[in-house]
């Protein structure tokens, strides 16, 4: 019997990026032991939530693109297993782990990256917000034609046997600052901005976090 196209989404609201790991790992590891087993599942879910300041570096990532100590900008640090360099989380920040067995949704890897950015694409369009991508680097960006090219949205997965985890960076409110202390995913040409930025108000942070699930079941549940 076909698994239906659904997920759960879990608000796990402000916690820290180990916490957070631990839910993401225990979920993850429930899914592939069913797969190995050849057993059906419905445990896809999608984890929203807003971390403590961290930074955060992928296995391929490199030290030197943290400028500064954690500690002196009063931040935590973790190697993690996602693909990617080095990032930052903190908050006013939507970071999403899609903990996702990609054959329930009929995709394969590329074509999973390619919605969450068309995901966050569609929620700033309804801010008229134009976001875009660029050939050389995942995430959703502004102006992708112009010198001034920015990231909103950056992307780091991992994936073992179709399922998914780790996920996205979403700036909504976030203090643009901690981006200062890194190349931001290893590219120093390019700039960092959030919606607050963008349109010169501090966001309602609920109000998008839902529209970002609605946008997730638009490309994954109803595609």
């Amino acid at each position: 019997m076909e698994s239906v196209k659904t997920f759960e989404a879990i608000d796990l609201g402000q916690m820290s990026y180990a916490e957070a790991l631990k839910v993401q790992e225990a979920r993850f590891d429930e899914i592939l032991r069913s797969k190995r087993e050849k057993v059906g599942h419905e445990l896809d879910a999608f984890l929203l939530v807003e971390h403590n300041p961290v930074y955060t570096l992928g296995k391929s990532g490199k030290l030197e693109n943290l400028k500064r100590t954690p500690e002196e900008v009063g931040a935590e640090f973790f190697k993690t297993s996602r693909g990617g360099d080095i990032t930052y989380h903190g908050p006013g920040q939507i970071v999403g782990y899609p903990i996702f067995d990609l054959e329930h949704f009929d995709m394969g890897l590329a074509k999973y990256i390619w919605s969450i950015e068309e995901a966050i694409i569609l929620t700033i369009a309804r801010y008229g917000i134009v976001g875009g991508r660029i050939d050389t680097a995942s995430g959703v960006w502004l102006d992708i034609d112009k010198p001034e090219v920015r990231k909103i949205c950056a992307i780091g997965v991992k994936a073992s046997r179709y399922v998914t985890m780790h996920g996205f960076a979403f700036n909504v409110n976030t203090d643009l600052g901690f981006f200062d202390h890194i190349i931001p995913c290893g590219i120093d040409n390019k700039g960092v901005t959030s919606m607050q930025k963008e349109l010169g108000r501090e966001l309602d942070f609920e109000q998008v976090k839902r529209e970002v699930v609605e946008e997730f079941e638009k490309l994954f549940v109803q595609a």
